[in-house]
């Protein structure tokens, strides 16, 4: 006897398993795969279940969306997010996103929930956010990419050194909360004696210094110059370089004919013996 929501299949090897699904305002929706009857059953009663509780309507759906039963056999945590933004958004997203006025929460399970600007919802829409260890990432051309990167944040920064949430929170990634500090490679802020010096670092066969400079750009241009030097020289190594912002071709030239580098470069140069390095 065919019971609503679920259908039977068979695998390629023969075995049978079981698929839920419903329908809302005509959309077919798929709520997974199980391998009972039963299971599929409960999914799809949880989901109508879902669909029908309105008490939670947005002012309670956090707590509703944590409340999400652990021991649940039936839906998946991301479908119970999905279906919850269905019932109050009108929109189903294929990522476990909960739509609010002016941004979205993307949950990636009970207790990790990232919060983004309305403007990004077409991309997390369509780019599954993977976690590893402190970072986020999603797939995209085939690559992994920190999420980072889209505000103009390298991978090499550090948080609150080169980039820094205005609020705190640092799983809230709207646009507003971000601000970048430094966003140019080997360059870091230190107070010396009492001033504010911005410092050039290069990776040879370990940081080495390569000066210290009155302003950011300045270290900028002396970390690109250092950079030509080592390569020129003969260090199996491409350094990525710093695109000066605020200086057009005259002033980048000025900048990089002014700049002093540590004469000390060559010896280090030297100890390295070409040997190729993946750092920066």
């Amino acid at each position: 006897m065919k019971t609503t929501g679920i259908s039977e299949a068979k695998r390629k090897d023969g075995s049978v398993y079981y698929k839920a699904y419903f329908t809302f305002k005509g959309r077919h929706i798929s709520l997974g795969s199980f391998d009972s009857a039963k299971d599929a059953a409960a999914a799809y009663s949880l989901a109508v279940k879902i669909i029908r509780d309105k008490k939670h309507f947005h002012l309670n759906a956090a707590s509703e969306i944590e409340g999400y039963p652990k021991n649940a056999k039936s839906l998946s945590f991301e479908k119970w997010v999905m279906l919850i933004n269905l019932r109050d958004s009108g929109i189903y997203s294929h990522n476990p996103i909960y739509l609010q006025r002016r941004f979205f929460d993307y949950y990636l399970d009970p207790d990790a929930m990232l919060r983004f600007d309305i403007e990004e919802l077409f991309y997390y829409t369509n780019h599954k956010i993977q976690r590893r260890g402190g970072h986020f990432f999603v797939a995209d051309y085939g690559m992994q990419v920190n999420i980072l990167t889209r505000y103009g944040i390298k991978n090499y920064a550090v948080c609150d050194r080169d980039y820094r949430f205005v609020n705190g929170e640092k799983w809230d990634f709207r646009a507003g909360n971000i601000e970048i500090i430094n966003s140019y490679h080997g360059v870091t802020e230190r107070l010396v004696k009492g001033e504010i010096r911005f410092i050039a670092k290069i990776h040879i066969n370990g940081d080495f210094i390569v000066g210290k400079y009155k302003t950011v750009e300045e270290a900028a241009t002396a970390y690109n110059k250092a950079a030509d030097y080592l390569e020129k020289k003969g260090l199996k190594k491409r350094f990525p370089r710093n695109f000066i912002e605020t200086a057009d071709e005259v002033e980048y030239a000025r900048l990089y004919h002014a700049v002093r580098i540590s004469s000390r470069l060559a010896s280090a140069l030297s100890k390295t013996a070409d040997r190729p390095s993946s750092r920066q």
